[in-house]
């Protein structure tokens, strides 16, 4: 799908919802992040880069259908405004490209939330709740503070599932259960079962988040993976951190079955908040993976920000990753990001 396409279908979508009932509710939304990164890695590149982080345009809405009910939908597209469409000819077709993020219709009721689509996981879901910097060049998923299962898409749990149910309970005194489950599109005989599915419990209530999170893509041997993780909020202080046992889903999710694991992820930070300042700092390891090359590395992260608005925030900071095989990354970034 190009951008005119895009433009195209969300106009389409908004005059649509002009000629709905009174009671449907369509809403246009969207994300842009874009930094100046300098990145140095040993050995390597030595570069400054223009990036935007998962800038993305969206129409989400819902339909009252009555006695509590109702009908929901997203459509989410991502691109890259830092870069021309790869119908004309430059940049870097990979980043450009316009790809699909969550896109789902359901039902939202007495029984809680109900999904079905490209969604992400409860898994992906929770990581970001005590990530500030989410969906900014400097979030901890890019920098190893977090693992590859809050990142990419497709059915293998992944952090955005495809083939995807959804249900998310009803909050119950700040207790909430999430369940997904991912239909395998290419089953054969050989794999029948293998269908990925997760279970995630969480506890959302005042200044306390804690969550618990379990996946298995079910190909057998090493398939599966597991967090604990949370929050607390001390005034102007909040403190977070993380912790993700690795049983070969993290390290070598494709294979079937998979026979690698081991690669465990951790991290602990922090923020400080003042006014419309915050500073945060963050530090994390990942464990080798037991291949050949040694995998693990160390990983931390300074930054600070500040909101210009509600939905603009200017940001500053710096990640470094040191491997244990040798070599370092260093990352500088600089960034505004807003939201609509």
């Amino acid at each position: 799908m190009d951008k005119k396409l895009l433009s195209t279908a969300i106009a389409g979508a908004l005059a649509a919802s002009m000629s709905v009932a009174a009671n449907a509710d369509v809403t246009l939304f969207g994300h842009l992040d874009t930094s100046l990164d300098y990145t140095d890695i040993s050995g390597g590149t030595d570069d400054i880069n223009m990036n935007c982080t998962t800038c993305s345009v969206g129409v989400k809405g819902s339909e009252d259908l009555g006695n509590g009910l109702k009908a929901i939908f997203k459509l989410d597209f991502q691109f890259d405004m830092t870069e021309r469409n790869p119908s004309g000819g430059a940049g870097n077709s990979a980043n450009n490209a316009i790809t699909d993020r969550d896109q789902w219709l359901g039902l939202d009721g007495g029984f809680g939330k109900i999904r079905f689509g490209t969604i992400s996981t409860g898994y992906k879901s929770t990581g970001a709740m005590i990530d500030p910097l989410y969906r900014t060049s400097l979030q901890a998923r890019d920098h190893g503070l977090q693992s590859s299962g809050h990142t990419g898409v497709g059915e293998n749990g992944r952090g955005r599932m495809e083939n995807h149910v959804r249900w998310d309970s009803p909050s119950m005194g700040g207790f909430q259960a999430i369940v997904d489950y991912s239909f395998d599109s290419n089953d054969v005989d050989a794999d029948d079962g293998d269908d990925t599915y997760a279970l995630t419990g969480l506890y959302n209530n005042g200044p306390i988040l804690a969550y618990a999170s379990y996946i298995t893509n079910d190909h057998g041997n090493e398939d599966s993976a597991w967090k604990v993780g949370g929050s607390y909020a001390m005034g102007s202080f909040k403190v977070f951190g993380q912790y993700e046992g690795d049983d070969g889903l993290l390290s070598n999710p494709e294979v079937k079955p998979n026979n690698i694991d081991g690669a465990d992820v951790w991290h602990l930070g922090g923020t400080f908040t003042m006014g419309n300042n915050m500073l945060y700092a963050a530090y994390g390891q990942g464990d080798d993976d037991s291949t050949a090359v040694d995998t693990g590395y160390d990983s931390w992260t300074l930054a600070a920000t500040h909101s210009m608005s509600k939905r603009t925030m200017v940001y500053v900071g710096y990640n470094n990753i040191d491997a244990d095989a040798g070599g370092e990354q260093d990352k500088f970034s600089l960034g505004v990001k807003h939201k609509f």
